[in-house]
């Protein structure tokens, strides 16, 4: 039996396998088969992103879901973080989203949501994959007077920028305040400036037109050089950058000055301590995250308990731990309190609060944190050995960790959803960390590439 799922979803280039109308179709039998219940008739929820290959997977999943009787509520262009909470908003038995977030337009992916807003386990995900890969859907297909029927749900986006509004306090206002925002020509092109200008702030929009394959190029969380300026030239308060599917955040301050994830994640904790509102006193982050604020939280009396790589990771552990906040120096934050995954228009209203509760510039408030110098390379791989099967690679890395010392740290991981090996290097100066991370990228090009 073949493997669908990885880390986040089905993941691929667009019209080859997995990432095909004809598995598109399977994919959504198999979710509508697994829904079924005797005098039950399923709705799912389907979203996307702006990609080109958006229409034709989200048209074979409608044909797979009805085929097997379930009906088919359809959003369009939304963030990831909408579908998750449509789906529980219309009652849903299911949510799906198509998109491959930060990756470029030929990429696509197909998350499924579960009726609570979660994404699906690795179980309920195995099971999927073992009703496709059993070939019996076609024995379990609807009768023509029991199809399902598709539907346009025309006012979702309404309701998403309700529930994001009620998440910010209502003592407070942005009116005034003068906010750029770089939404990466993705899901969120239409929703967050709606949301900005409908709380009266004075809003700059970029990299609002996406044409199908325009979706994250050069723009966005992943490139917010042009933030940056925009910020700079328009004399804004804050710039806001998103990724294709909406649920990361990059932020830019006043000066111009990156504010990364880690940054983001340490202002808002620290605020919701102060508050008495941070549970358990935990912060939970991934070990990608910037040794400064390991050093900050510490500061500030703050639990700093980490996880494996990737969103779902820092959730399961933020619910075994019983915290209401964490996230990725990527930018990806949850505030499990409000929502059940990582939002960016969410997390950026829940950092422009604190900048109005403290009245303090962003500049300001990022100095909670020193961030250490920190060089990401990625470098593409044909395959995926064990890294601890590869003596060279394992040597550079201990060479490199001996010569760091307490002075910083090297990881080195294969990327869940693309065929790439990333190695972090986090020094003293900028200068060492690249000439530590340099080598040991070398070592792994020669080896894996």
């Amino acid at each position: 039996m073949g493997k669908l799922f990885g880390t986040d979803g089905v993941r691929g280039i667009a019209n080859k396998y997995p990432i095909t109308s004809e598995m598109a179709m399977q994919i959504g039998q198999a979710v509508a088969y697994i829904l079924k219940k005797e005098g039950h008739r399923p709705r799912i929820v389907i979203g996307k992103d702006t990609r080109l290959s958006g229409y034709m997977l989200e048209n074979a999943l409608v044909a797979g879901i009805t085929s097997m009787g379930a009906d088919t509520a359809i959003i369009g262009p939304i963030p990831t973080p909408g579908i998750a909470f449509i789906t529980t908003n219309l009652d849903a038995d299911a949510g799906i989203m198509i998109s491959a977030s930060h990756n470029p337009f030929e990429d696509n992916g197909i998350k499924i949501f579960s009726k609570t807003g979660f994404k699906l386990t690795d179980e309920q995900e195995l099971r999927i994959e073992e009703i496709i890969f059993s070939k019996k859907i076609s024995e379990k297909l609807a009768p023509p007077a029991e199809l399902g029927r598709a539907y346009r749900e025309d006012d979702a986006l309404g309701r998403y920028i309700v529930f994001l509004k009620q998440t910010f306090p209502r003592n407070l206002s942005l009116e005034g305040m003068k906010i750029v925002l770089d939404c990466a020509n993705g899901a969120t092109y239409k929703v967050a400036p709606i949301l900005f200008k409908e709380m009266r702030a004075n809003v700059v929009t970029l990299n609002v037109n996406p044409d199908g394959m325009n979706i994250n190029l050069n723009c966005g969380a992943l490139h917010p050089e042009g933030l940056t300026k925009k910020v700079l030239e328009t004399k804004a308060d804050i710039g806001l950058a998103f990724d294709g599917d909406g649920d990361r955040l990059i932020v830019v301050n006043e000066k111009g000055t990156i504010v990364s994830g880690d940054q983001i994640l340490a202002i808002c904790t620290k605020n919701l301590k102060e508050e008495n509102k941070l549970k358990n006193n935990i912060l939970i982050t991934t070990v990608m995250s910037n040794i400064g604020l390991s050093m900050a939280l510490k500061k500030m009396g703050i639990e700093h308990i980490k996880s494996k790589v990737g969103d779902r990771y820092v959730l399961e552990e933020m619910q075994k731990k019983d915290a209401i906040i964490g996230g990725e120096d990527s930018g990806h934050i949850i505030f499990l309190d409000h929502h059940t995954n990582g939002d960016g228009i969410l997390s950026a209203l829940q950092l422009l609060s604190v900048i109005k509760k403290e009245n303090k510039p962003l500049s300001e408030l990022s100095k909670v944190m020193k961030v250490f110098p920190q060089v990401l390379i990625n470098i593409d791989v044909k395959n995926k050995p064990p890294l601890e099967e590869q003596p060279e690679i394992i040597n550079a890395i201990k060479k490199a960790e001996k010569e760091l010392g307490d002075k910083g740290r090297v990881l080195v991981r294969y990327s869940g959803t693309q065929s790439l090996c990333r190695v972090m290097v986090e020094g003293p100066t900028q200068k060492e960390t690249e000439a530590f991370a340099k080598k040991i990228a070398e070592v792994i090009k020669n080896k894996l590439s």
